[in-house]
Parts: structure tokens; C-alpha cells; sequence
């Protein structure tokens, strides 16, 4: 049986220092940081112990590929939700704690929005009249620069890797029809071609289909395999092809889709015919470039689709898939019923009339926002004043935001968000780890995902392992962290 699709978030955020400040991005994204954990009762910095970003699923590292370099001086803390908060490649990163439904990672992804919006406003007080540090949750800087949304899926280690490259191309090619985040222009150098307005900010950056790079030589099916989780038993397949969304609901199925496919794979269900594209990096460009959706890509076997097309074969997959299996990998019956009603329902939007979508999709309300403005203007698609105006959909700030103002579609409550601002997921390790972090702070030394280690006053530290994600749950730890008075007891307890 295929094993409940625990996920997460890592989104790299875009940073701007307004008024003219020298001031460097690595430098401004640990102010940022800094301003915001500052609140927090004690840092709790970020094990590297069992960092392992340079290990490839195909068992070898393709010549000149190189692994992310681990930047372990800049500021790197665990917050009391169970997320990670840091800098990355000049970039402020907040990676969602691990969450057991596409819905519940959606609401994280969210409360990591309102800690960049705050710590705008804590950053604001240390810095000088007239400066100001912006935010933007984007993918690229508009001068060939591009940065990451990644995901994450727990898979079966049992799965051979080919067959998740295989299968999963197709979707992550395709997805973009209603995951992409929308853009103006054209970002790719080598590229003679004139876009006006494309899907996917991140698509222009990708040129191979398979390796380990994320930040150059970008592939579409990453190879990284570093589960943290127990490696005989799991894979984590990280996922680096996609757009930051605004929108909850393009999210949710750029999630939830995902989590389904890989479900199909673990449980080897009949998939149908062969959907393998004939040129999987010239498609993902292709399909970006044409928001008709009129554009076909290639089968190997010699067939074209639309990507609505063949998104359509990959649904009706899904739907035979929890007619037969059900839909628990979700997490919930119900999270999964939610997924293919609201698919479903894309697709025929995305078929009949797209535009009907704004409400729901990036990349839409962001066409209609643009193509209204370049009406009452009568400005042309290379008019700078348009690149200005979807950045500044992107725009965290309240005052500013132009997504916020559209009023798209919550699939999640506020307050909920507001919760997950400060307090973890129930249902999966991150709940140990943050409330750890909650009740015995001034003890942890350091965490990470699979671990956390304690000072209870004794050589020497204690490192707690949490190599099941599934476990340290509320069910599994809240009458054992309710009973422990202290650090020393908890840690105790556990090693009995």
C-alpha cells in the first residue's frame, strides 16, 4: 500500500532594500531573519549533523554536477511551529514544518507569509530613516536570475527512481496550467522567441531533464536523495520545478495532484498508456510560453497533447485510482475528494474559458490585472510599467500587494493560519519538535528534521532521533510532554 504522502514547502523569498542602501541581500535576509527571531525566547539554531545534499538517487554524481553548498555561518533557526527560517543563496527561506495533507501544508505555506510580512515590520526599527526591506514571494528578479519553490514527498525507497522520472515528467511539465504563478516576458538569454505573458516564472530556467543542480543546469526531475527519514525505508522526492503561488487553490493542487500521482506509482497501479515526452525540457518552455493552452507537446510515440490534454489522462488516472485505492495517502478521505472535485473543475475552466479561473489561478488574475491595466493605458506588452505591476503582485506588504487586493480563493481559515504561525502540525514529527521548542527552548542546542538535541546539564548531549515522520505526533507525545516537568525527564523518559 502506498504510505501517507507526509510533504512540505521550502520557498525562497525575493528581497529588495529600498532607498538606495548598500546594503547586500545575504546581508539584508539576515537582518530580516535576525529582526524576527529576535522576539522569540531563545534561537534555536539548526543541526547540520546529517546534512547530506550532494547524495544522488542514481547512486553517482554526473561530472561538473555540484551539490548546494550548505552555508552554515549565516543565521539558520527552528521555530516553535516546527518550520525552518534561514538564509539561502542571498534569499530569506522558510521551509513549512512536515505536514500529512496537501490542505494542512497549504495553511504552513501561508503562516510562513505572515512571518516574512512581520519580519518586514521588525526589520523596519533597525534600519535607518527612509529604508525599508521588501518581500516578494516570486521566482525570478527579471535579470536572469531565478529562485526556488521546492516540494517535498515521502516515497517508498521500494520505488525504483527511473519509474518516478518516467511517470512523474509529464505532470510536472503540464502542471503548470494551473500551478504557474504567471509572467511578464521572457528570461532566457539563448532564447530568439517573443513572449509577452508565459505560465511559469520558473519554467525559462530549466535545461535538463534529470540531474542534481538546483541553482544551474536546473532539471525537471530532481535527484537529490536525502529523505531525512530513514533511508532504508523512504525516499524524499524533492520537487524543484515549481512557482511560489499566492493563490491557496493553484497550491493545493499543484500539491495534492503530485502526492496522487506518486500514490499511483508506490501502489503500481495500471497507469494506462505511455505518456513519455518525446523533449521534456523544450515542452516545459513551450507550454509556459502559449497561455492559449492551444500549444501540443510530443509523446515519444509520436502523439501530441495539449497540456490541458494531458492533464486530462492524468485525472481520470487519479479518479480510477480512489475509486479503486481511496484516497487515505491524502491524509484524510475527505482532503482527497476535495483535490479531484476541484481539479476536475479547473480543467473544465482551463478548456472553456480560463479567464473564468482568476479567482482561483495565478497566473489568470494576474492576466486579467495586467491586461486590464494595459486597456485603460494603451501600452504595449514591453512597456516596463507592466513588469512593475506583476512584481507588485508578489508584494507581501499589506499596503502594497496587488494579489491581496483580488481576493482570491481561501481554502484555509485565518485563523488557522494564524495558529500555524506559532504552533505546529498534529499529525506528523513536527509537533515533537515544536513543542520542544515551546516548553524546553533554553535545553535544545540545536534541531533538524530528524533529530533534536538536548543539554539536560550532563555530558554528554543528548540527541533525540525521530526518524519516522509519522510519529511524534500530538496522539503520540502530548500525555508523555504534558507529564515531564523538565528537559532532563523528557529525555529520561524517552530512553526508557
Amino acid at each position: 500500500m502506498a504510505i501517507t504522502k507526509v510533504c512540505g514547502m521550502e520557498t525562497e523569498y525575493g528581497i529588495h532594500v529600498v532607498s538606495g542602501s548598500e546594503m547586500s541581500p545575504t546581508s539584508a535576509s539576515s537582518l530580516l531573519i535576525n529582526a524576527y527571531v529576535a522576539r522569540l525566547e531563545r534561537r534555536v539554531g539548526w543541526d547540520f549533523e546529517d546534512e547530506s545534499p550532494g547524495r544522488d538517487a542514481r547512486g553517482f554524481s554526473r561530472e561538473g554536477a555540484m551539490p548546494p553548498e550548505i552555508e552554515t555561518h549565516l543565521v539558520n533557526a527552528v521555530l516553535t511551529n516546527g518550520a525552518r527560517y534561514y538564509v539561502d543563496h542571498a534569499h530569506p527561506e522558510y521551509s513549512t514544518p512536515e505536514c500529512s495533507d496537501p490542505l494542512q501544508l497549504i495553511c504552513h505555506d501561508r503562516a510562513g507569509e505572515v512571518i516574512l510580512v512581520r519580519s518586514m515590520e521588525a526589520a523596519r526599527h533597525l534600519l535607518a530613516p527612509g529604508e525599508e526591506i521588501v518581500i516578494y514571494k516570486n521566482n525570478s528578479d527579471g535579470k536572469g536570475n531565478s529562485y526556488g519553490c521546492h516540494e517535498n514527498y515521502l516515497v517508498d525507497r521500494a520505488v525504483p527512481f527511473n519509474r518516478i522520472v518516467q511517470q512523474m515528467t509529464p505532470h510536472l511539465v503540464t502542471r503548470q496550467v494551473y500551478a504557474g504563478a504567471g509572467k511578464v516576458g521572457l528570461e532566457n538569454s539563448e532564447s530568439t522567441e517573443s513572449v509577452d505573458y508565459q505560465l511559469s516564472q520558473r519554467a525559462d530556467f530549466f535545461e535538463e531533464e534529470v540531474g542534481l543542480e538546483t541553482t544551474l543546469k536546473r532539471p525537471i526531475i530532481n535527484t537529490r536523495d536525502e529523505p531525512h527519514a530513514d533511508a532504508q525505508k523512504y525516499r524524499r522526492f524533492h520537487v524543484i520545478v515549481g512557482d511560489a503561488n499566492l493563490s491557496e487553490v493553484a497550491a493545493f493542487l499543484k500539491v495534492g495532484t503530485t502526492a496522487v500521482l506518486l500514490a499511483l506509482l508506490e501502489d503500481e497501479f495500471d497507469v494506462g498508456r505511455d505518456l513519455t515526452l518525446a523533449s521534456p525540457v523544450a515542452a516545459i518552455r513551450a507550454v509556459s510560453h502559449d497561455p492559449g493552452l492551444t500549444t501540443t507537446v510530443e509523446l515519444v510515440s509520436g502523439e501530441r497533447l495539449t497540456a490541458v490534454e494531458l492533464q486530462w489522462e492524468l485525472f481520470t488516472r487519479a479518479r480510477k485510482y480512489a475509486e479503486a485505492e481511496g484516497l487515505a495517502v491524502l491524509g484524510e478521505e475527505a482532503v482527497g475528494a476535495l483535490l479531484l472535485e476541484r481539479w476536475e473543475q479547473v480543467l473544465n475552466g482551463l478548456e472553456t474559458d480560463p479567464m473564468s479561473l482568476a479567482g482561483q489561478l495565478d497566473w489568470v488574475a494576474k492576466l486579467r490585472l495586467i491586461e486590464g491595466y494595459r486597456d485603460r493605458h494603451g501600452l504595449e506588452w514591453g512597456d516596463s510599467r507592466l513588469a512593475a505591476l506583476a512584481l507588485q503582485y508578489h508584494d507581501l506588504r499589506p499596503a502594497k500587494s496587488l494579489s491581496q487586493r483580488l481576493n482570491l480563493e481561501r481554502l484555509v481559515a485565518p485563523e488557522d493560519v494564524e495558529r500555524a504561525v506559532t504552533e505546529p502540525p498534529a499529525t506528523t514529527r513536527a509537533y515533537f519538535r515544536g513543542r520542544c521548542l515551546s516548553l524546553f527552548a533554553p535545553a535544545i542546542v540545536a534541531a533538524n528534521w530528524d533529530s533534536v538535541v538536548f543539554d539536560v546539564g550532563t555530558d554528554p548531549l543528548r540527541r533525540v532521533p525521530m526518524m519516522e515522520p509519522l510519529r511524534g505526533t500530538a496522539l503520540h507525545v502530548d500525555t508523555l510532554l504534558e507529564g515531564c516537568e523538565s528537559p532532563a525527564e523528557l529525555v529520561e523518559r524517552l530512553g526508557s
